[in-house]
């Protein structure tokens, strides 16, 4: 059945965290968080860790990698709090493995091509990014979520991986990687979260992809089963979701609204 949400993590936690938050969570006996991020989340997570450490007296250590690293760290270490990836798939994945207790949808973005400032090369479409004379960067599936979901982006619209692996320059293990690629020109186009693609919006251009040969990509933070702070790694969760968390996310240009997940 997988872990809970947040909201119905159960009532000895939940009491923990009013005991936490009513201790003024100040002191120097409040043990840090540990917080696995992906990379491509990192602008608006720094943001909240800021505002939650400030608000809260607590700090938190936050290790930014792509989603499937961390994944792998995690299962070895087996220590930390939380795990904020840059799609659900690996809070399923942990979550399979027993590793989340519980667990919260927070907001989504979807793929799409940033291209060389100007777009010299004229691109249009998906379609496009198979011409020959493109430089082209993708993620790569096996350590990032950006590269996982642009494979299934390429299925859904009827093109093999084996065929756009034949026209790419770079793989890269985080997304941020890909956006710092069009702003070094090294590349023609890559495919990135639109969020991404806003921030380095000074450096390229965005081709957005039709909704309807796009997937949307859920974006869930999950508290880890053996997490030591378990009241203080639930209230993080909660300040995430909370009205004052989500408006950080959509002022990063991530959608918060209600959305049917893939």
């Amino acid at each position: 059945m997988g872990a809970p949400p947040v909201a119905a993590f159960g009532a000895l936690v939940l009491f923990s965290a009013f005991l936490f938050l009513a201790a003024g969570c100040g002191s120097e006996a409040d043990p840090d968080l540990t917080l696995y991020c992906g990379a491509g989340i990192r602008p608006p997570v720094e943001e909240l860790v800021r505002l939650f450490e400030k608000d809260r007296g607590i700090s938190i250590q936050v290790d930014y990698a792509g989603s499937e690293v961390l994944l792998s760290k995690i299962k070895l270490s087996e220590e930390g709090d939380l795990y904020l990836p840059g799609d659900r798939h690996y809070v399923d994945q942990a979550d399979a493995l027993g590793l989340i207790a519980a667990r919260e949808r927070l907001f989504y973005f979807a793929p799409t091509i940033l291209v060389a400032e100007g777009n010299p090369r004229e691109i249009a479409r998906l379609d496009d990014l198979l011409d020959p004379r493109i430089r082209l960067g993708v993620g790569d599936p096996k350590s990032c979520a950006i590269g996982r979901k642009t494979e299934k982006l390429f299925a859904l619209n009827g093109i093999s991986w084996e065929r756009v692996l034949e026209n790419v320059t770079y793989q890269a293990i985080t997304v941020t990687d890909l956006g710092a690629q069009i702003q070094a020109r090294s590349l023609d186009a890559v495919v990135v979260w639109d969020a991404t693609a806003r921030y380095f919006g000074r450096h390229g251009d965005a081709i957005p992809i039709p909704r309807d040969c796009n997937i949307v990509s859920a974006v869930h933070i999950g508290l880890l089963s053996f997490s030591r702070n378990r009241a203080a790694a639930a209230a993080f969760i909660e300040f995430a979701a909370s009205p004052e968390g989500l408006e950080l996310f959509r002022r990063h240009n991530y959608g918060t609204e209600d959305f049917d997940e893939d």
